[in-house]
């Protein structure tokens, strides 16, 4: 039993740091108003700032109606692979789909579905990064993207974050005829953007591809929600895009938008998506009013909510953030609907996030190995679907726990 007994000592080690990790267990839908069943306050509507549900879609009627009846059409699951016999109608209309909304950024473009974001980036650095290329990646890059360089037969250099001059370098110095330079566009902690135009620019001159994970950018950026190419207005065969769709589209899901060659290459080759069973058709089905929605006037509608109440949200922290010094909580830039508030230690963070929850306010307390050792932080994020009201519920509850340490104990 020496594995049980070693492992016991690791998550007790864990939870000494700070470090160790539990569910929610949630009783209603994806909305800023969440139950979950730990969560019992009398009288208190809890609000949640813990999805990524951008667009408040998931919980749409229409796409809900949609789901419902792509189930009625083609049943609860696909029954094998896309290869096989599970690549249905509703996916391949769904591929042409997003191959017509991702035209405008990147040339005759096809799409290729996958069942996760994850899945997706693993699948384009294996099937990409072979022996005869070198992979360039951010430093703050997803977790996917790190899992999928580690397993591609490429070499691999990571550069500073969002440090063009020394990626620069590394490009003059590589001699690898494949070149691929890998980034998050929207960076899922900090909620900064690349600088997809300087890395689309040295792709030009370096004959490199750029791969663009668009995760938390996709619906929420750019005109009708294109995403941050089309908020850069970027276009080019060099481009290889990776979008979610269980983010701002309310559904689930991912997809890759590129060359067709590149799109051919990943269906002959991806091991993430020949050996896994097709995701539900049902989804598919869903996922085409998901992008009508997203492309629509509400959809433009739902951005600008989401804009304002950003703005309002970071008005607020950081004056509280300037009204505090001496707490050393950090509000980094950012213009995304991810707003994080660095406070530190991994007990500031996990103190700061019991307090909220206290209050009927959930926003999680993310740590290392997620984030740098002494930037743990409450990761805010915010939905359209949240109201004014919600934001300076959550600024009163980080003002009273920012004063709580200097009020007398009775």
């Amino acid at each position: 039993m020496y594995l049980i007994h070693h492992l016991n000592r690791e998550l007790l080690e864990r939870e000494a740091r700070g470090l160790r990790r539990s569910r929610r267990v949630a009783e209603s839908p994806c909305t800023p108003r969440q139950r979950f069943s730990h969560l019992g306050l009398p009288g208190c509507d809890p609000v949640s700032f813990c999805s990524n549900d951008y667009l408040g879609l998931a919980n749409h009627p229409a796409l809900i109606e949609a789901l419902v009846e792509g189930a009625q059409r083609y049943g609860a699951g696909s029954g094998a692979s896309h290869l096989i016999s599970g690549h249905s109608r509703a996916h391949a209309e769904f591929e042409d789909d997003l191959a017509a909304w991702m035209a405008t950024c990147i040339p005759g473009a096809k799409a290729l579905g996958f069942c996760t974001g994850y899945m997706a980036n693993m699948a384009l650095l294996t099937a990409l990064g072979d022996a005869n290329a070198t992979i360039f990646s951010d430093d703050f890059n997803h977790a996917s993207i790190i899992d999928g360089a580690r397993l591609a037969k490429a070499q691999v250099q990571r550069y500073p974050h969002r440090d063009i001059v020394m990626l620069e370098d590394l490009l003059r110095r590589a001699a690898s005829p494949i070149k691929l330079i890998v980034t998050d566009a929207v960076f899922s902690m900090d909620g900064d953007l690349a600088d997809l135009p300087g890395l689309l620019e040295l792709c030009e001159r370096f004959d490199a591809w750029l791969v663009v994970d668009d995760a938390h950018g996709f619906g929420v950026l750019g005109p009708h929600g294109q995403g941050s190419l089309g908020h850069f207005g970027l276009c080019s065969e060099r481009l290889i895009y990776m979008g979610t769709l269980g983010k701002a589209a309310g559904v689930g899901g991912a997809f890759v938008a590129a060359h067709p060659s590149v799109i051919d290459w990943l269906v002959q080759t991806a091991r993430p998506y020949i050996y896994t069973t097709a995701s539900p058709p049902a989804l598919a089905h869903a996922l085409r009013v998901s992008l009508r929605l997203v492309g629509s006037e509400e959809g433009d509608e739902r951005r600008a909510s989401l804009q304002r109440l950003g703005r309002l949200l970071r008005a607020q922290l950081q004056c509280l953030v300037d009204a505090n010094p001496g707490l050393g909580w950090v509000l980094p830039a950012s213009e995304t609907a991810i707003q994080p508030l660095i406070v530190g230690a991994n007990e500031t963070a996990l103190a700061l996030a019991t307090a909220l929850e206290a209050r009927g306010i959930l926003v999680p307390a993310i740590r290392p190995p997620t984030v740098p050792v002494g930037t743990s932080r409450l990761r805010i994020t915010l939905s359209a679907s949240h109201t004014a009201r919600d934001v300076q519920r959550l600024v009163d509850g980080l003002t009273h726990a920012a004063r709580e340490p200097s009020e007398p104990t009775p």
